[in-house]
């Protein structure tokens, strides 16, 4: 067993560590960025928390803009408050004009405060608001009948009072910082002691209305005022603190206290009483006085908590600045380490690489004194020797392209490998230059057979022009190589074919093998002729290999044996010769491309135009009308003289003979150009099939005449042998009958033998006559010759022994009497038939004159089964009736009846010649 040679067996993979994975720059990076990604992690969740500080504080301040909002309506509800009292306890036209007033400014301070609570996501003040403006128009509408009383008033909208005092407490109730927590306690303590102030206002000045004119009860809301004012003043600023001390000492305040002091004594003096308005004024004045520092006090908390918000933001963003700074900073650095190391590593690599890809342009510039600097300068150096060894190479090619093939590489000049390589070459290019000696043999041989074949054979460019032709191709298209190379093929094709060559092209340039296709080209005297491709595209070469054939002759005698085909076809199925000399005449213009016509030649030496066709335009055709009829004329003149086709110039004429006489002519002219040589033999194949229609037709004729002829003969036969037996047989039978009679009358005894026996002999002539009297009328009925086809058949439906129905629309004048008699017997046939075999029992008959024929039907309904094929007395009535050029069919399913249709022409038959 022969052992295969030793090979060298692959290495076994070593494991790769996983560090050993990444690439130089992503260790480093690796190394530099662990701890920065630390940092980043400590900053990013550093932000989060700021920001969510910043959030909140954010909510905090939308939510104190909603507050001050609510602050509006609850200034706008106490203002109403007081109205609605004062409206009750002193009614009047002033007192409800403000009631109304309050009431509208209540409105708009809750469209205000709704609008804004809507633009704060998360937030139930909306709904609130809403149910608060439903409870204020319930608590007017009860105001308003006077139902309620003052005090019962004032605790009404004091209890609206609170729920918006606890919605202002709910959005201020977030205290993200010390200092807009205190600015909120300090907003909601003075909110709370105007509130408290203002049900005093009301109470008090109900009071004063009572019908004592004074009051006499004791004050219960000096002591929570005083409560929320301390408050007041343990978070607010001194500014505020100043302002609140401002107001307890003006009059107002001082008048105030005083009635709050009279109030908490046991026994009041009244004289010291204020009034009801002076109360209002003083009081009001006090109210108006706080709400002004109230708005002070929202400003104030309106400032601390933007102040806290923005303070919170510009911290978070300067914090994560200053991170990212420091993280961008650290990755520069690593970046720049990073790439220090790793951009000389890749300049070696890409020296490597593309050395190994055989581009020697690849300059390595790094010139370190490290590691690296060493192994670009041992790349240098293997680069000079890959471009000695590549110059080698070069100089070969060049050998190889000059057809010097005993150029031999200097191997010398290198060690290793390289030596070795290039020993290989040498050997390479002595083998290249044996083998090249072979393919020149080749090709020379291959040349000569481009050369010898008969076929086209061309190589053409994929833009469509032509890059080598063979004589064959130059000898078809009557043109020289020089011409063919030079212009693109596109422009030898005939105009009509170009787009669909350009689509082959198309299709070769995809890379797509064509089979088969066909276009007609243009010879260079102008004449066309028909090719067929075959064709192949090399698209590495960018070349197209095809051969052609000329099938022009192939598809012009398919042409021909087509329409001889189709006008054979007429011929054999009996068609009139009108019909087929027009369909001659179409053919033969349609074939030629030129004007063609059938003529019939007269025995006065005229010709009859049968049949024409032009293939000419119509213009075209009006215009050359002289030309074509002159060189017809010429044409025609040459075929009567020698009875032979003849081809004159423009014009070509075939004979049409039938039984040895000139029958006519096919003629074909054109005055466009002069018809080609030997045209007139193709005309000769289209004249004898027209002379073998002509005589089909004459034996169609003469049969047609023959059968009506005998027909004729027939009922001739009839008429004579019933006139016969009506003049002769009919009288000598009458003759005896009288004589009988006369015998009889001599005899005396009526009882005797021979009287019997003389009334027997009568009785037995009698029948006698009666049955000759049948025969004559079923030859030829006496009926039909004096009355018509009408009468004939009432005559006939009246003798049957079927019930007749009859259906008759014919006209009052006579018809032919070939259509008569036809028609008489075909019913009475019908009706013995039904009678004898069908078993029917009713026959229908129609007949009407429809289009210049009579339609007579006969219809049964017995047992059907009726078949003239089978002998029966149908064929008869078939013959009678195509003899007179009519039609006659039968349907007659079993068990269905039978059905007789005859279809008679009025006029006849009449000959096509």
């Amino acid at each position: 067993m022969r052992r295969s040679p030793l090979r060298r067996q692959p290495r076994a993979p070593h494991r790769v560590p996983p560090l050993a994975r990444l690439r130089v720059g992503r260790k480093l990076l690796l190394l530099v960025l662990l701890p920065v990604t630390g940092l980043l992690a400590f900053t990013a969740f550093s932000s989060v928390a700021q920001w969510r500080e910043a959030r909140t504080l954010r909510d905090f301040h939308t939510g104190a803009g909603v507050s001050f909002a609510a602050t509006e309506v609850t200034d706008a509800v106490a203002r109403e408050r007081l109205a609605a009292v004062k409206a009750r306890l002193r009614p009047g036209p002033s007192a409800s004009v403000e009631r109304t007033a309050t009431e509208r400014t209540t409105d708009q301070a809750l469209k205000r405060a709704a609008a804004r609570a809507a633009s704060r996501p998360g937030s139930d003040v909306t709904g609130d608001l809403d149910a608060l403006g439903r409870q204020l128009h319930s608590l007017r509408a009860r105001t308003g009948t006077g139902s309620l009383t003052a005090p019962d008033i004032a605790e009404q909208y004091g209890k609206v009072e609170d729920a918006l005092l606890d919605d202002v407490t709910a959005l201020e109730a977030g205290r993200p910082t010390r200092a807009s927590g205190r600015a909120a306690d300090a907003h909601l303590a003075l909110l709370r002691a105007i509130e408290t102030a203002e049900r005093e206002q009301a109470e008090v000045a109900a009071l004063l209305a009572g019908p004592a004119g004074r009051p006499t009860g004791a004050g219960r809301w000096p002591a929570l005022e005083t409560a929320q004012l301390d408050a007041f003043r343990e978070n607010t600023s001194d500014d505020l603190r100043t302002a609140l001390y401002v107001i307890e000492s003006q009059d107002p305040g001082r008048a105030v206290r005083r009635v709050r002091d009279l109030l908490a004594t046991a026994r009041p003096d009244s004289a010291r009483w204020p009034s009801y308005e002076r109360w209002l004024a003083d009081s009001g004045a006090r109210v108006d006085a706080l709400r002004g520092v109230q708005d002070r006090a929202a400003r104030a908390l309106d400032t601390t908590a933007g102040h806290d918000r923005r303070e919170a933001e510009t911290r978070a963003v300067r914090d994560l600045t200053a991170s990212l700074a420091v993280l961008a900073l650290v990755t520069f650095l690593a970046l720049a380490l990073s790439r220090s190391i790793t951009r000389p590593l890749s300049e070696v690599s890409a020296g490597a690489r593309a050395l190994s890809y055989g581009d020697l342009s690849y300059d390595i510039r790094y010139a370190g004194r490290d590691e690296l600097g060493e192994v670009a300068d041992t790349f240098r150096e293997l680069r000079v020797t890959t471009e000695r060894l590549a110059a080698e190479i070069r100089a070969m090619h060049t050998a190889i392209d000059h057809n010097r093939l005993e150029h031999r590489a200097d191997e010398a000049s290198f060690e290793g490998t390289w030596s070795r390589l290039l020993r290989g070459m040498n050997d390479t290019m002595a083998s290249f230059a044996a083998a090249q000696g072979r393919r020149e043999q080749a090709e020379e041989e291959l040349a000569g057979i481009f050369d010898l074949s008969l076929d086209l054979l061309c190589i053409s460019g994929l833009d469509g022009r032509l890059k080598r032709v063979n004589p064959a191709f130059e000898r078809t298209l009557g043109r020289s190589s020089e011409e063919l190379l030079a212009r693109p093929f596109i422009e030898f094709v005939h105009e009509e074919d170009r787009t669909s060559t350009r689509e082959a092209l198309a299709r070769l340039a995809d890379g797509v093998e064509l089979v088969g296709f066909e276009n007609r080209c243009l010879r260079s005297d102008g004449t066309e002729l028909r090719l067929q491709w075959s064709a192949r595209p090399v698209l590495e070469e960018g070349v197209i290999y095809a051969t052609a054939r000329d099938v022009t002759d192939s598809r012009r005698t398919s042409r021909e044996q087509d329409a001889l085909r189709r006008v054979a076809t007429l011929v054999a199925h009996g068609a009139p010769p009108a019909e087929v000399f027009a369909l001659v005449a179409e053919e033969v213009g349609d074939l030629l491309d030129t004007s063609a016509a059938v003529l019939r030649q007269e025995p006065d030496g005229s010709q009859t135009l049968l049949g024409s066709g032009l293939g000419l335009p119509e213009e075209l055709e009006e215009a050359t009308r002289e030309e074509r009829r002159a060189a017809e004329r010429e044409a025609i003149d040459e075929v009567t003289r020698t009875r032979r086709a003849a081809h004159i110039g423009h014009a070509a004429c075939a004979p049409i003979v039938v039984d040895d006489r000139m029958w006519g002519f096919v003629l074909a002219a054109s005055p466009l150009e002069v018809l080609p040589a030997g045209i007139e033999w193709r005309l000769a194949d289209f004249t004898d099939l027209v002379a073998t229609a002509i005589a089909n037709a004459d034996s169609s004729a003469q049969l047609t005449a023959s059968r009506a002829r005998v027909v004729a003969q027939a009922d001739a036969s009839r008429r004579r042998t019933e006139r016969d037996l009506h003049d002769g047989v009919q009288q000598r039978l009458v003759a005896v009958r009288l004589e009988l009679r006369l015998a009889e009358m001599l005899v005396t005894d009526r009882s005797s033998e021979l009287a019997e026996q003389l009334a027997h002999v009568g009785k037995g002539l009698d029948d006698t006559f009666q049955d000759l009297l049948q025969v004559a009328r079923g030859i030829h009925p006496a009926i039909l010759s004096k009355g018509g086809l009408g009468p004939a058949l009432r005559s006939l439906a009246r003798l049957s022994a079927v019930p007749v129905e009859l259906d008759l629309k014919l006209p009052a004048a006579r018809l032919p009497e070939r259509l008569e008699v036809a028609a008489y017997y075909v019913t009475s046939e019908c009706l013995n038939n039904a009678a004898k075999h069908a078993h029917a029992r009713v026959v229908e008959v129609s007949a009407e004159i429809r289009d210049d024929v009579l339609e007579l039907t006969v219809c049964d309904d017995g047992v059907g089964g009726a078949e003239p094929r089978h002998g029966t007395g149908l064929i008869g009535l078939v013959d009678r009736v195509e003899a007179i050029g009519g039609r006659l069919t039968v349907g007659s399913p079993p068990g269905e009846g039978t059905t007789v249709d005859v279809r008679l022409p009025l006029a006849g038959p009449s000959p096509d010649l």
